[in-house]
């Protein structure tokens, strides 16, 4: 699939998630046959407190499509800039916001106008006026260079064509010192690429999802220091039992293949000081 066509089915995916919410229907997530944030959904079940939950328009957690809680790696403090690559429904910028306090500020970059639209909702109904909402892809940030204290993202950098040019702009935008907090579906070992691509097609919408040894190195060579990646959530095949049977695959026979290997993980890293 080409890099158009690929951010073409991503911003269509989106983009209707986001009227779904809108249109009172709910949501549901990827490949999952259940609403998400629900607790029976199981890649975005307790993501959130319900402390923080609770402050937040209903909208900005149903159309949350996340698979972590950036928020909470990203030890944000009092006064600094963030940005969100992917924002989406805007929960991950609102919660930041709260934790940056009037003196700071959060920003969410999305590229789906429905999803601005509904941040931008959201946004309003939270009362939050420290945020701001821009319009563009999270290969081309439309920030200047070493202005956010912190990145995070949520689930959005493994939908990118082009992971390299992502954390090329990241580093770019991020102030010396500055740092990245990100959740995102990563793979560990060897698995066969048809069995890849199904359990990412559940997981996380389109098959792009780095090995962590890749991603690992990946930040290194956009300059990125002090990497680590952790499991979060690892991904059992009984999750995703029922939609790889209705995609006519043998889930007994994969299993093996499967097991351990896909999971959400905190991806931080941090721009050197000079």
């Amino acid at each position: 699939m080409s890099t158009p066509n690929i951010r073409e089915v991503v911003k269509e995916k989106y983009g209707q998630a986001a009227l779904r919410v809108t249109s009172g229907q709910g949501n549901s997530c990827c490949g999952a046959g259940s609403a998400c944030g629900t607790d029976v959904d199981p890649i975005t079940s307790n993501l959130y407190a319900d402390a923080e939950k609770g402050v937040l328009p209903d909208d900005a957690v149903l159309a949350s499509l996340g698979c972590g809680n950036p928020t909470a790696l990203a030890d944000l403090r009092e006064g600094e800039t963030v940005l969100d690559l992917g924002s989406g429904g805007g929960i991950d910028v609102l919660l930041s916001a709260r934790r940056v306090g009037p003196s700071g500020k959060a920003y969410g970059l999305d590229m789906t106008d429905e999803m601005l639209a509904l941040a931008r909702a959201n946004q309003a109904k939270a009362g939050v006026t420290n945020v701001e909402f821009l319009k563009g892809e999270i290969e081309n940030v439309p920030l200047p260079d070493s202005s956010v204290d912190v990145i995070i993202s949520n689930c959005v950098i493994n939908l990118s064509s082009d992971k390299d040019r992502v954390l090329r702009e990241a580093f770019r935008a991020l102030k010396p010192g500055g740092r990245l907090a990100v959740s995102d579906v990563v793979v560990r070992g060897e698995v066969p690429q048809e069995v890849r691509e199904h359990m990412l097609l559940w997981v996380g919408c389109i098959a792009g999802a780095l090995k962590d040894t890749d991603y690992r190195a990946k930040l290194a060579v956009a300059g990125f220091e002090s990497i680590d990646i952790e499991p979060t959530r690892v991904y059992d095949i009984e999750d995703a039992r029922a939609f790889l049977s209705t995609e006519g695959i043998d889930v007994d026979a994969i299993a093996p293949q499967v097991e351990g290997k896909f999971m959400s993980a905190s991806i931080r890293a941090s721009r050197p000081r000079p």
